[in-house]
């Protein structure tokens, strides 16, 4: 499927409280944690414990979201179909859109058990 300007203003434009505990709510029911879920978040934005509750008292736009997050450097090693889209595919254009489908696989990783190593991508190209 291909990502349109209407597509992505629709997500930019979704509050973040409202769509966070419909995310818990599917962890919780695969046997996953609150906690699990803000490391997933965590890792992947920047943001700590505090940042991220604030953005949620704030009924911040998924727009805000990812303006204020430091998106990890390995976020480009989330691969995969989202919501039928392909995350590589995604234009560079629709950036915000990109970023909140590589969110919601890690999330969706995280709900079929994947083992928390695996979601917090490591680049295996970079030795230490």
């Amino acid at each position: 499927m291909k990502v349109t300007v209407e597509k992505e203003e629709k997500v930019a434009n979704m509050i973040f409280a409202s769509i966070y505990p419909l995310y818990l709510n599917r962890l919780e029911k695969n046997g996953r944690t609150k906690d699990e879920l803000n490391q997933v978040i965590t890792w992947f934005t920047g943001f700590d414990q505090d940042a991220l509750q604030t953005l949620i008292d704030e009924k911040a736009t998924f727009r805000t979201f990812f303006q204020k997050a430091k998106i990890h450097p390995n976020a480009h090693l989330i691969k995969g179909v989202v919501c039928g889209y392909r995350i590589e595919e995604i234009e560079d254009k629709f950036e915000l859109y990109k970023q909140c489908r590589q969110m919601e696989k890690l999330i969706d990783e995280l709900a079929r058990g994947r083992k928390m190593e695996k979601i917090l991508r490591e680049d295996k190209s970079i030795s230490n």
